[in-house]
């Protein structure tokens, strides 16, 4: 699942894939912009952190596969 995170203030939005359900990263969501932090592991293992009074908008939804030629 493609998660994507506008930061406030910041020129570009972050990009994570996560394993994680659309209803387990709507809770997390929901839990950071009432206080602290989002906190979210990619499908590598790594870990981002993301302050909950800067988060901007939150866009959850599949991965899209870029298409390659004429359709």
């Amino acid at each position: 699942m493609e998660v994507k995170i506008g930061i406030q203030n910041a020129p570009r939005e972050l990009v994570v894939d996560v394993t994680a359900s659309h209803d387990e990263i709507t809770q997390k969501v929901e839990a950071a912009l009432k206080g602290g932090a989002l906190s979210l592991t990619d499908t590598k293992g790594r870990m981002v952190l993301v302050p909950g009074e800067k988060i901007a908008y939150v866009e959850v939804g599949n991965a899209t596969v870029g298409a390659v030629g004429f359709r």
